[in-house]
């Protein structure tokens, strides 16, 4: 893989390398570690997708989503971190990208534009 031109941008432990469509791969690596780096849980919750606060319902038959005033602090910690992970693909992204990602709500969704975008999708591949 080819060195990418000195990137001023993101050159930091506080924020996320700068993507700006060119060495996607090199990114990709950079804010896998850097996110790892941040929470390991974060991964957890660009893999497996947000966590949506459930209640059991109908004498513990049925579960619904709970309404925002029902949360408890496990749930507002857990979409915390939904939101921490979506955070930081955000802000590791020039603006073309963010047009690419725009329409995503989930960080889950933003990694899986991302890399179909520019690695395509496994059939492809």
């Amino acid at each position: 893989m080819a060195t990418p031109p000195n990137f001023e941008e993101g050159q930091s432990m506080y924020r996320p390398s700068r993507f700006n469509d060119q060495y996607y791969g090199w990114w990709k690596k950079r804010m896998h570690d850097f996110i790892m780096a941040e929470d390991s849980e974060l991964w957890d919750v660009i893999c497996d997708g947000p966590f949506d606060p459930m209640k059991i319902v109908d004498e513990g038959t049925t579960t619904i989503p709970k309404p925002r005033k029902e949360f408890n602090d496990a749930d507002r910690k857990a979409i915390k971190k939904h939101f921490r992970a979506k955070k930081i693909f955000v802000c590791g992204i020039g603006p073309d990208e963010y047009n690419c990602i725009s329409a995503c709500q989930s960080a889950k969704e933003i990694w899986e534009a991302l890399q179909t975008a520019h690695e395509g999708t496994t059939q492809v591949k």
